[in-house]
């Protein structure tokens, strides 16, 4: 290969403008091969970085600049994928550590996805063929693949992909056989019943053994001496008769007790696993739950978790069976004959090597059709859950040619693993009729010889029949432990992951009366390198009603997120009574507020548990005088069953000012010291507004209280108005203050009025008017 790459290569690799500037930079026989430009600086700052991957090494160079740097690629080298709040981050590193860290906006994750999986299938081929590249990795265009789209995210996939390289970003290593062991802290409780368990599979699998080697004296001793006109000894046979009986009894006996225990065991370590995956679930951060599928979690915990209970239940079992199967009769094989016995074990080597080959095939195929079928399910939660929308818009079609799309996608997947294991099974069996056929042969010829017996030759049989059933059911065996290890490891993705909300690890006791002072101090945060809050200051006296106003975008929403610490700062501090609420653990310092949002959502059940959902505990008396200050008693009242009636999946029984009024009343309920409105009566109409002011005037009485809202005529009763821009605070005051200095509260204000007249000029409905407001 000449030291430059082909014109047909670069121009489907490297851009025309780098193409000269990279060419002068590569060593003699050097390839390029992939190519991406991230635009990220370590300071988070925009500034275009190249990354060129090689046959040996990865170049990178600042766009202005042109300052190159260079990295070796060796065995042992990984690439690691995350992101934190709108950044990607791309890391290099070797068995020593981190070698180095390019970052990136998540827009251009399709591109660093792919460049990833070239370095990652370099060193996969460099591992399997030190020192060689392959053929379809030499300059391969990847840009100028065809271009398809994944069913469910919608980003580009090329031909060559099995699967969507957004969908699948948290799993670019391939699942590990020794991820299963991670599955030992679970099973540790259970160590006792395991260590039983084996001791009774060690005892059932030596009584299955005892028939194949009692059939030695029944040959030698009874049925051929009976051929030659000797008699038969009943005495003799019926004691061989009842040895067999005998040991058949006992293997079953063992069979049972063994496999009882084992799947007790097994469905406690599952059921352990699936708590503790949705209890850590649960505990992570939202920011976690924003780059995850619906569909994909619940796969994880439901699917995933099933498919290692039934490998730890069966398969595992089965394994161990097979193991001490085959380890026992190779030993009494050697015990009756050591010649015949090397004869029968000729195969196993290259069965061997070939359970080895199609492992390292299977090893990511059963992970990749995991992912695919997350795909299926994430178009089923999309879907359903939104079924009113979708027939809103007559998107039927649409919504079934999307999940026909996903479920092709899961076929394409499976057709391409299953003609690999279709080949492997065949072949193994394959296998062991050769094996057994070379036993006969052999066996016969030792017969002919005189140097072993009929008896011998037919127990020898005998064990070998099981053996290589044993070791043809082994080989099968690692489709299953393939299955499973590529479940364990999407599972503990989740038991790994740590919340960027952490609890703290010396948490400080709130006092038993809180008073609900807020203070904000320099609070800054960013949504990777966009700052959204800035140095921003406030401090809220208890009792309190703040009213936060603004632009869409101005961070409203994004400050109450951080005051609830939905979010942790960047920088500077947000205080609750003097202490900083990163020093009180979440849970507690949760309890203290009260959230009543724009959407309320409602789960599945009676209106009385959805009203108790904070204080699960609560009498009907209490859920009652929550609801009755929420103004909902009277139309609960007028429900079939009361308080027991039921509403449906997100409170699709109630209307939207009845959904409202039922979370005002989850939220008085737990008494909340502080309290965030975010937009809680934009979305009902003027009658129904009125009652959830009400409600409201209830709720926020000797409460400090934090109000999100766009129309402003909602926010006359609040204490002081924060206006911000941007991520600051650029006005505060009270209504009449700020409107009197005609500053940006005021031109806010008047854009409404003008909004809300020319609405009615035109003969706007009241709801219009409430829309323009």
């Amino acid at each position: 290969m000449s030291s430059v790459l082909s014109s047909a290569s670069w121009r489907s690799v490297i851009p025309d403008e780098w193409q000269a500037e990279v060419r002068s930079k590569l060593e003699p026989n050097e390839n390029a091969t992939a190519w991406v430009l991230v635009d990220l600086n370590a300071a988070l700052k925009f500034h275009k970085i190249a990354l060129i991957l090689t046959d040996r090494r990865i170049l990178t160079a600042h766009c202005r600049e042109k300052n190159w740097q260079s990295w070796s690629l060796a065995e042992g080298q990984r690439l690691r994928l995350t992101d934190h709040a709108g950044v990607g981050q791309l890391e290099l590193a070797d068995a020593q550590g981190r070698l180095a860290v390019w970052r990136f906006t998540l827009g251009l994750q399709d591109a660093v996805f792919r460049w990833v999986a070239q370095f990652e299938a370099q060193q996969s081929h460099r591992a399997q063929t030190p020192g060689r590249v392959p053929a379809d990795l030499q300059g391969r265009p990847l840009q100028a693949s065809h271009v398809t789209v994944c069913p469910v995210c919608q980003a580009s996939l090329s031909e060559d992909d099995d699967e969507c390289p957004v969908c699948s970003r948290e799993d670019l290593n391939p699942p590990s056989t020794w991820t299963l062991l991670k599955l030992w802290r679970f099973a540790r409780p259970y160590k006792r019943s395991l260590l039983i368990g084996f001791l009774l599979t060690l005892a059932s699998t030596a009584a299955t053994l005892v028939p194949p080697y009692l059939t030695m004296p029944l040959m030698d001793e009874v049925l051929i001496p009976y051929q030659n006109g000797a008699d038969i000894d009943p005495g003799l046979v019926s004691l061989y008769m009842l040895g067999l009986l005998a040991s058949g009894l006992l293997a079953w006996g063992l069979g049972w007790a063994k496999t009882y225990i084992l799947a007790l065991v097994s469905e406690r370590i599952g059921s352990d696993l699936r708590t503790t995956t949705y209890e850590h679930l649960l505990k992570l951060s939202l920011e976690y739950f924003g780059g995850r599928r619906t569909g994909d979690l619940i796969a994880r915990i439901g699917s995933e978790t099933d498919r290692i209970n039934v490998f730890l239940s069966l398969h595992l079992l089965d394994f161990a069976t097979d193991v001490l199967m085959i380890l026992m009769t190779a030993v009494i094989l050697f015990y009756i004959n050591p010649t015949l016995a090397l004869v029968t074990l000729l195969p196993l080597p290259f069965i061997g090597w070939l359970i080895h080959v199609v492992r390292e095939r299977l090893r990511t195929g059963f992970e990749k059709i995991d992912r695919v079928w997350a795909e299926v399910t994430n178009v089923l939660t999309d879907t359903i859950p939104g079924i009113r929308v979708v027939k809103a818009f007559a998107q039927e079609d649409r919504e079934a040619q999307r999940f026909k799309d996903a479920n092709a996608h899961n076929l394409l997947v499976n057709d391409r693993l299953n003609r690999v294991w279709s080949l492997f099974s065949p072949t193994v069996t394959l296998m062991t009729e050769i094996g057994l056929l070379v036993v006969w042969g052999f066996g016969i010829w030792l017969v002919s010889d005189d140097q072993i017996t009929v008896g011998v030759l037919t127990a020898f049989l005998a064990y070998i029949g099981r053996f290589y059933s044993r070791l043809d059911a082994m080989s099968r065996i690692v489709s299953n432990t393939q299955k499973a290890a590529a479940g364990a490891k999407r599972i503990f993705d989740i038991l790994d992951h740590v919340s960027s909300v952490p609890e703290p690890l010396h948490p400080v006791a709130l006092p038993a009366q809180v008073q609900g002072h807020i203070t904000l101090r320099d609070v800054g945060f960013r949504y990777g390198n966009r700052a959204v809050i800035r140095q921003l200051n406030l401090d809220i006296q208890p009792g309190q009603m703040i009213g936060l106003v603004g632009h869409s975008g101005s961070g409203k929403s994004t400050l109450v997120n951080l005051i609830c610490r939905f979010y942790d700062l960047s920088e500077g501090a947000i205080e609750l009574d003097g202490t900083d609420i990163r020093q009180l653990k979440v849970a507690d310092y949760r309890r203290q507020i009260g959230l009543v949002l724009q959407e309320p959502f409602l789960f599945f059940g009676t209106i009385a548990d959805n009203i108790a959902y904070g204080k699960p505990d609560a009498t009907r008396e209490e859920i009652v005088a929550a609801a009755r200050a929420a103004h909902a008693h009277e139309f609960i009242l007028r429900m079939p069953q009361g308080y027991d009636s039921l509403v449906g999946e997100r409170g699709q029984g109630l209307s939207g000012g009845e959904r409202q009024r039922v979370s005002i009343a989850r939220a008085l309920l737990i008494n909340p010291r502080i309290l965030i409105l975010d937009e809680a009566t934009s979305a009902v109409d003027t009658e129904t507004e009125k009652e959830i002011q009400k409600a409201l005037d209830n709720l926020v009485r000797g409460r400090t209280t934090i109000a999100i809202a766009h129309r402003l005529s909602t926010l006359r009763k609040a204490d002081r108005l924060v206006v911000m821009d941007k991520g600051v605070v650029v006005e505060e005051g009270t209504h009449d203050a700020l409107m009197a200095v005609q500053g940006a509260y005021w031109r806010l204000y008047e854009a409404q009025q003008r909004q809300a007249e020319a609405v009615a000029v035109l003969g706007g409905s009241d709801e219009d008017k409430k829309v323009s407001a």
